[in-house]
């Protein structure tokens, strides 16, 4: 799988509405039921007769809820970013040390990445699937995630904390790090998401020669 290249950190977001995602029972067994799909076979080698299949429906029932595949991979793309955001925006305290920031934020990625890996591989390495218009929505939450840690690098690097000769480079190089996790775990001794979180935390230091 190619991991679509991570926005640029200075390209201003696109303004975009906030899509609405049903919350009904519904709507969500097939987002689920999608995601496992989509996981285990990749979003070009599943039909929505799949997926109806695998809740005991006919793929009729399913458009009342979604429309096509490309409407059902943008529901769960839209809603798994913005849980990731806000997994990091509770984590984080903008008043901390620069250290103890992007120790928790990267704790807090690679946690997330590990404990839904199948709906993260979906949601990171399907982008290329969705149309334009949805691209362009999703898009713009991956530059907010995005600033989120070239922000705590910056600060750490004004500070003196950090030495960073590229902060671009290296706020790339700590999201492709945590992003990756959901292509292999769980593998290995790395079976609890809680030691990844701490694993990569400390390379996250590690990376940035955190004083």
């Amino acid at each position: 799988m190619t991991q679509p290249p991570l926005p640029p950190i200075g390209t201003p977001a696109i303004s975009t509405a906030a899509p609405t995602i049903s919350t009904s029972r519904a709507a969500a067994r097939i987002r689920t039921a999608a995601i496992d799909a989509f996981a285990a076979n990749g979003y070009g080698g599943t039909t929505t007769r799949q997926i109806a299949a695998l809740l005991g429906m006919s793929p009729a029932a399913m458009y009342p809820h979604y429309a096509s595949k490309e409407e059902l991979l943008f529901a769960i793309s839209y809603e798994g970013h913005v849980a990731t955001r806000e997994s990091l925006t509770d984590a984080d305290d903008p008043s901390a040390p620069p250290s103890w920031r992007l120790r928790t934020l990267v704790a807090a990625f690679a946690h997330w990445q590990a404990s839904h890996h199948a709906r993260a591989r979906v949601i990171q390495y399907e982008l290329n699937a969705l149309s334009p218009e949805h691209y362009r929505t999703v898009v713009a939450l991956r530059r907010e995630i995005t600033a989120m840690f070239r922000a705590v690098v910056d600060a750490g690097a004004e500070a003196g904390e950090f030495t960073v000769p590229d902060a671009e480079g290296v706020t790339l190089a700590l999201m492709s790090l945590c992003v990756d996790v959901c292509r292999w775990f769980p593998a290995g001794a790395y079976t609890e998401p809680a030691v990844v979180a701490d694993l990569y935390s400390d390379l996250a230091l590690r990376l940035v020669a955190a004083r």
